[in-house]
């Protein structure tokens, strides 16, 4: 089976969960954290909407500085309202998947490479950071995103299973 084939249910799966959780988030609260630490819930819902470019820039090219030499810092994407959101969240999806459904196992198997400033910070198969920075990096990211919503007192949706919101079953 092309590793294509193993990989689309599930990134078809968690994106599903994701918007879900995306689907959720208050436009009136993008400032709010749980901690002085934490990340603003706005900016967490973005970072949640742009996950999925990672699987189209890691099949489409060998590299890419976070950072690169001499460039402008980037600044990070906030949600400015729950349609924008949404709307890039499934432009990234769609683009995501095109690129993961396009990709042939010697794509999946080269090596990709994660710079910053010009310095070399890993290299890793390109299917590594399928799964890695995008399907794991969201799960992580859409778990932070629910608690939010509970601290916040919205309902989580289901994503493996029930939650105190909601039972599919």
């Amino acid at each position: 089976m092309p590793i294509r084939d193993a990989i689309l249910p599930e990134f078809d799966n968690e994106m599903a969960g994701t918007r879900k959780t995306l689907e959720r988030v208050p436009e009136d609260k993008p400032d709010w954290k749980p901690h002085d630490k934490s990340m603003k819930l706005g900016r967490l819902a973005a970072h949640l909407a742009e996950l999925p470019t990672w699987a189209s820039l890691s099949l489409a090219q060998d590299s890419l500085d976070i950072a690169p030499p001499g460039a402008a810092p980037r600044d990070p994407a906030v949600m400015t309202s729950r349609r924008e959101l949404l709307d890039a969240f499934d432009k990234n999806v769609a683009s995501a998947r095109a690129a993961i459904a396009a990709a042939s196992d010697e794509t999946f198997m080269q090596p990709w490479t994660l710079l910053k400033g010009g310095q070399k910070i890993m290299t890793i198969p390109r299917i590594a950071v399928v799964r890695n920075f995008v399907l794991n990096h969201a799960i992580h990211h859409r778990a932070q995103l629910g608690v939010y919503l509970r601290l916040n007192d919205i309902p989580v949706p289901s994503i493996y299973g029930p939650s105190a919101d909601e039972n599919p079953f």
